[in-house]
């Protein structure tokens, strides 16, 4: 893919959104944007945001399915 291709939404992985989040919010905040230039960054973060949070809802849900409808807590041992 090349550098400048942007990936479709629903085919990011967890880490993919996530690190593209982090060189937008980087982006923002390092250097000065026409304001086209900032609100397209800002869109696509709102949808990476988006898309973070429902992939931790399907992570959580698969966990429940996993050890039944109530998450255990979680207990290090010493």
């Amino acid at each position: 893919m090349a550098k400048n291709e942007v990936k479709p939404m629903d085919a990011l992985t967890y880490e993919e959104a996530f690190a593209e989040l982090e060189k937008i919010v980087a982006a923002l905040e390092s250097v000065e944007h026409p304001l086209e230039e900032s609100m397209t960054l800002f869109e696509r973060g709102q949808a990476l945001t988006k898309r973070c949070a429902e992939l931790l809802d399907k992570a959580e849900l698969k966990v429940q399915v996993l050890v039944g409808e109530s998450l255990a807590d979680f207990k290090e041992s010493q």
